[in-house]
């Protein structure tokens, strides 16, 4: 338990610094900068690399909202939520604070101008209001569970499942990042929403209600409409 706790601590230490540090440092930098695409595939970058290098330890969740998901789902014991939700959140903050200890070294620095941190209404980057952000954030976590149920189903390719999964976050993420800044992932809004305090300390809860109901009706959806229609033999094609 104490490897399968570290894997999931340092995997989303990996998530928040690698996607939040690309937001943070380089999103806007002078004529390099990599815009919203760039932060797009920094997030997805570090779940595939996160999930292929610590996934055979503890199955690569990185997120409260894929436990919570997977648990749904029938695939997570129950006894192992609360404990990984919890490494998932220390390595949040961690990552969250090695990105300010880098960040910080710059002048001009201060978390005032955001830090990644996700929210809604004048908190948003495009201005969406609470509706808005909280229909997408379930809508797209609800999708990514789906991925993940689909691509670690027996049944599915062997060895692709890091594949989907990453370019499903990454376009989330294209999609998404106008209006909440993108969460899907509690422990992700929870890092930088500790260093920014204020309206993210308040906002805070959007993102932690709205991205475990999208997993928790995903999990439940996939294990009552999927699952047993999955472990039928594959359509083949062509009609007996």
């Amino acid at each position: 338990m104490v490897a399968k706790l570290s894997a999931e601590l340092i995997g989303t230490l990996w998530l928040v610094l690698g996607g939040c540090g690309s937001a943070v440092l380089a999103a806007a930098f002078p004529e390099v900068g990599i815009g919203l695409l760039g932060v797009s595939f920094a997030f997805g970058l570090t779940v595939l690399t996160a999930a292929y290098s610590l996934g055979p330890v503890s199955g690569g969740h990185f997120n409260p909202a894929v436990t919570v998901g997977l648990w749904a789902g029938g695939r997570f014991p129950a006894a192992q939520v609360l404990p990984y939700i919890v490494a998932q959140v220390v390595g949040g903050v961690a990552g969250a604070a090695i990105l300010y200890v880098i960040a910080s070294g710059a002048p001009g620095f201060s978390v005032a101008h955001g830090f990644a941190a996700n929210g809604f209404g004048e908190h948003s980057p495009g201005q969406y209001s609470l509706l808005s952000g909280a229909v997408t954030e379930v809508v797209m976590t609800f999708m990514f569970l789906i991925v993940i149920l689909g691509a670690t189903h027996h049944r599915a390719p062997i060895g692709f499942a890091g594949i989907a999964i990453g370019l499903a976050l990454t376009l989330i993420h294209l999609i998404s990042i106008p209006v909440t800044n993108t969460s899907v992932n509690p422990a992700r809004s929870t890092g930088p929403a500790l260093l920014v305090g204020d309206w993210a300390l308040s906002q805070l809860w959007m993102f932690w209600v709205m991205p475990i109901v999208g997993a928790a009706l995903a999990g439940f959806v996939y294990r009552s409409v999927f699952e047993g229609d999955a472990d039928k033999p594959p359509i083949t094609g062509r009609p007996a």
